[in-house]
């Protein structure tokens, strides 16, 4: 299977949403425990529900991508960064939050997701304003 630029992010988008009913089917068998991960509002607990948000943000974002730039005449060089910036900060964001959760000084890896997804975000706005 071939997968360009938008058709990978299509299928991060639905990889990612999966990811999120299956993390949160997880993570919701232990809820109920007030007790878990250092209770509700730890610092544990609040990155293990960023991690799993973020896999529905993130294929949002991915999908959303999909959809804008199936509109496009031609992908060019800028979309396709644009592209791999979104798909980057899907993959690097719930791998920081999990990991940050558990060694709060990897925090400042959130760089790495933050910078891509401000780049693509930043790249796509850029091909929109040309067209």
């Amino acid at each position: 299977m071939k997968l360009i630029v938008p058709h990978l992010n299509l299928v991060v988008a639905w990889i990612w949403i999966l990811l999120g009913f299956l993390s949160g089917m997880i993570l919701g068998l232990s809820f109920h425990r007030e007790d878990w991960l250092g209770g509700y509002g730890s610092f544990r607990r609040r990155l293990y529900r960023l991690g799993h948000i973020s896999f529905f943000g993130l294929g949002t974002v991915n999908l959303l991508f999909f959809l804008t730039v199936r509109t496009f005449a031609t992908v060019g060089e800028g979309t396709q960064f644009a592209s791999w910036g979104f798909v980057l900060g899907a993959l690097t964001m719930p791998i920081c939050c999990f990991a940050t959760a558990h060694c709060p000084r990897f925090r400042m890896f959130f760089a790495v997701p933050v910078l891509s997804l401000i780049l693509g975000g930043s790249l796509l706005l850029w091909e929109i304003i040309k067209l």
